[in-house]
């Protein structure tokens, strides 16, 4: 068994880590950290693992940690960096699921998160933790940055297109949608109910801070520069990411399609959904699948490619369970094979 650990269990990441991975066959639930509910039954916080998690939260304790096989740190950005160091000094393989890895070059980090990188050694070491294009490096890592929501969708969505040299790579856009759980569970106006229900709102347009990251793994595949418009968008909805991605087409002699299926063809998380579909969030809510159409209006050189995610599953705590199956070599889906809940 897999001795776990989670520092912070509280946010709506960290209890859907504990949703999956109570039930996880080859996870063993050890400690979980809060520093505000230390004491707290977990089960008391969230009724819905009354059952299930009989432990309660306690305060981060290095000592306790060091005896853990994986730590999921699901905290917010600035605090994973500031435990790595110690932590993967004993020995513990780290999970993170904010940011503070995700970018390789420390100056970009500082530019988008105001803040130094305190161990830039290990930013070099992180693997980026999209199992799709780096699953062979995700085995052996040490550390794995868990990607963001956004990224997940758009990623995967791009990918074919520019693996392929299909699109001008200097004009791709991003429109993309999400739930308002997206947020966190905290307390700010912009996220009642009576702000965000019945309304849609753009906002990052001048810069957010997930452009890094999709930039950085799209010219990842790509292997030169790519050109990226991202306009975020929040909906009034719990869970859910819908991306609808445009590109140009060099070549209009192309079956779409085929070079999709070919791609995600044996990946266990990517769904290409028949020609002409259209995807819903809901299809996914719950689930750690990303479901993909691709389209080409009107048999024109624009490509629509349309991607949807559960941002909490597959754009967060899903992947994350997805990559320590992975790094412990198991089967790719253990604890991860339930149906989308519908409606």
């Amino acid at each position: 068994m897999i001795k776990v650990g989670i520092i912070g269990g509280t946010g709506y990441t960290g209890v859907e880590l504990l949703r999956l991975l109570a039930v996880h066959p080859q996870a063993r639930l050890q400690t979980i950290t809060s520093r505000g509910e230390a004491g707290k039954k977990v089960a008391d916080l969230f009724p819905s693992l009354r059952g299930y998690v009989d432990l309660s939260f306690v305060e981060p304790n290095s000592k306790q940690l060091a005896g853990c096989d994986v730590v999921f740190t699901a905290t917010p950005n600035g605090v994973a960096m500031t435990q790595a160091r110690e932590l993967v000094a004993a020995g513990v393989r780290m999970i993170d699921l904010a940011a503070d890895f995700r970018l390789r070059d420390p100056a970009l980090w500082e530019q988008w998160y105001k803040m130094p990188h305190i161990c830039p050694e290990l930013l070099q070491e992180a693997v980026y933790g999209l199992p799709e294009v780096n699953r062979e490096k995700i085995r052996k890592a040490r550390i794995v940055a868990n990607p963001g929501c956004y990224p997940t969708a758009v990623q995967l969505g791009f990918f074919p297109l520019l693996e392929n040299d299909l699109i001008d790579a200097g004009s791709l856009i991003a429109d993309a949608k999400s739930g308002v759980s997206g947020a966190g569970r905290k307390a700010e106006t912009h996220v009642l109910f009576s702000e965000a229900a019945d309304t849609m709102k753009a906002y990052g347009v001048a810069g957010h801070r997930h452009l890094p990251e999709i930039k950085q793994g799209l010219e990842g595949v790509y292997k030169k520069p790519v050109g990226l418009t991202f306009v975020p968008h929040l909906t009034p909805m719990i869970r859910g990411i819908h991306a609808t991605l445009y590109g140009r087409l060099k070549k209009s002699d192309v079956d779409l399609q085929a070079f999709y299926e070919k791609r995600y063809a044996s990946e266990p998380f990517v769904d290409v959904m028949p020609a002409g579909s259209h995807p819903e969030t809901r299809s996914v809510r719950g689930a750690n699948v990303c479901r993909i159409a691709v389209h080409r209006p009107q048999g024109g050189d624009t490509v629509v490619v349309l991607s949807v995610i559960d941002n909490l599953v597959k754009g967060a705590a899903g992947q994350a369970v997805q990559n320590m199956n992975i790094m412990f070599g198991l089967n790719e889906k253990l604890g991860l094979n339930s149906p989308a809940v519908m409606p």
